[in-house]
């Protein structure tokens, strides 16, 4: 495997390179909101932040700083890490490039060479970077995990995760826990057997690895029929979070392989669709919560787990909020899994409702059919794996919805290895071309307190601030500004290019900067006078 690197302007840069992230800094990333230290902003992945120089009453005066084109027709799917000064992005496949975080002036860029032909599902695509001590971790499309100098982007070691030739593949994000890096794979379509794994920093070396399909005599491989888990899916393919106070890694699984035909899988094909919280010093499953048993319209529920602690029904609780897929909005007592509200958040008419526990009620008359069956949410379900945000300030949870529906049809999958492995396809319902919005929803009680909706769907995450504004963006290219108390609109403006990324903040010299990548750039936003 060959890779490139290229220094701007010789090392005359170097010094302010000089990248030092400790697990303590990591551990206290809310303590820093200058910076943005992981995927998600803080191990909590609530996307706020406690900046305040842009407002409500000051938005309308933002104006464009800089822009990074990339190199790459791909999606642009990355969140960037913003470490004093020094901005860390990936561009698609798998580059990684080093910029100054207030001009946007590149220092160097590493080029990570990939095979010719390499199947993946959705798009070679990566979501981002992880960063500890002076190094960088990239999860590549075709199976390596790498760590990088953040100083030079040198390769430092290199492991193979996976075999991308067998469908699996690595865009996620990392997360650092403990000195350990976490990545789990992508590939659900492929009929793979997927896993979460742990790696020594420093070494590159395997730590744990937790299998998402349980094997014979492991508690759950029950939910099999037969040898169906051996092509079983569970990927993982967007990054988790972490409670230091309990040692519990939380992460969201995919969908079960092969999807859209439930028939070649009987059982509920756990760890599917399931929250997993493990042990971060050994991958040890803690407990898990199944979203969607026997999951048949492909509803992955590798949505972003947001931590919270606040006062749930009379009492102070540390919770998971987790808009899902399926089109249900849940709230999960987080140190044991226990199921405390279920509600749905756009229409659905796949379920009867959720029992006690928190099950659905699947109407059978729901599932896919050879001459197609109408269900709402559609394929992409009620929202995916765009970023959700929390506000401390307002007490509510913000996310991108999607309201329509889809035909599905099933067929008989075939499995070949490398190969997609699939009961069908969904299409789209003629003369329903639904719509996109954010919505505010209210954590004790699962209600919408307010909807801001959009012309087409949207693939974009959230960010929410001190100072009440909520940033995202839209497939028609805007990026815009809502008070997230009432979802009323106080400033946009087009890029140029769909939104398939989350906004960050960050402060360089002492002034707020917002960043977004949409189409083929990534645009950096200050205010103007």
């Amino acid at each position: 495997m060959k890779y490139t690197m290229r220094l701007a302007a010789g090392l005359l840069f170097a010094a302010t390179l000089t990248a030092q992230v400790t697990s303590e800094r990591l551990l206290n990333a809310a303590q820093e909101p200058g910076n943005w230290l992981t995927y998600s902003g803080t191990y909590q992945s609530q996307r706020y932040s406690p900046l305040d120089q842009i407002t409500r009453e000051n938005a309308s005066k933002l104006k464009l700083s800089w822009v990074f084109q990339a190199s790459s027709l791909q999606k642009f799917e990355a969140t960037p890490l913003v470490v004093d000064g020094v901005m860390y992005l990936t561009q698609a496949p798998n580059d990684v490039v080093a910029l100054d975080a207030k001009t946007g002036r590149k220092f160097w860029t590493y080029n990570h060479q990939l095979p010719e032909t390499i199947n993946v599902c959705c798009g070679a695509v990566n979501r981002g970077l992880a960063i500890l001590g002076d190094q960088l971790f990239m999860g590549t499309v075709d199976g390596y995990l790498l760590a990088l100098d953040a100083t030079t982007g040198a390769v430092n070691w290199k492991t193979k995760v996976v075999e991308y030739k067998n469908g699996y593949s690595l865009t996620v994000a990392p997360l650092i826990v403990k000195g350990k890096v976490i990545v789990g794979t992508a590939g659900g379509e492929y009929g793979i057997r997927g896993f979460l794994d742990a790696y020594d920093a420093q070494t590159g070396e395997q730590a744990w690895r937790f299998y998402t399909i349980p094997g014979p005599g492991e508690p759950g491989h029950e939910t099999w029929e037969g040898d169906s888990w051996m092509t079983g899916g569970g990927s993982a393919w967007v990054t988790g979070s972490y409670d230091p106070e309990l040692n519990l890694v939380y992460w969201g699984i995919g969908n079960p392989a092969p999807d859209w035909n439930g028939d070649v899988r009987m059982g509920d094909n756990l760890y599917t669709d399931s929250a997993v919280a493990l042990d971060a010093d050994t991958g040890k499953l803690k407990w898990h919560f199944q979203f969607t048993p026997h999951d048949e319209w492909d509803w992955d529920s590798v949505q972003v787990p947001v931590l919270v602690d606040r006062e749930f029904q009379g009492r102070m609780r540390k919770v998971i909020l987790w808009g899902n897929r399926n089109g249900h909005f849940y709230v999960l007592d987080r140190a044991t899994g226990e199921y405390l509200l279920g509600k749905a958040f756009v229409h659905q008419t796949w379920n009867d409702g959720l029992d006690e526990k928190g099950r659905p009620k699947t109407r059978q008359a729901a599932a896919p059919s050879i001459e197609g069956t109408k269900v709402y949410p559609g394929v992409q379900g009620g929202t995916n794996w765009y970023s959700p945000s929390y506000s401390p300030q307002t007490g509510l949870f913000y996310l991108s919805v999607w309201e329509y529906a889809s035909t599905y049809h099933k067929n008989d999958p075939i499995y070949a290895e490398g190969h997609r492995f699939l009961g069908s396809l969904p299409r789209r319902v003629e003369g329903d071309p639904g719509y996109g919005a954010i919505r505010a929803l209210d954590p004790e009680t699962g209600e919408m307190e307010w909807e801001f909706r959009m012309v087409e769907v949207t693939n974009s995450g959230l960010l929410s601030t001190s100072t009440g504004v909520l940033f995202s963006g839209s497939n028609e290219g805007h990026f815009l500004a809502l008070d997230a108390r009432n979802g009323q609109e106080i400033w946009r403006t087009n890029l140029g290019g769909r939104a398939y990324a989350s906004p960050i903040t960050y402060t360089v010299d002492g002034e707020q900067q917002i960043s977004i990548a949409a189409g083929n750039a990534l645009f950096t936003f200050v205010l103007g006078e």
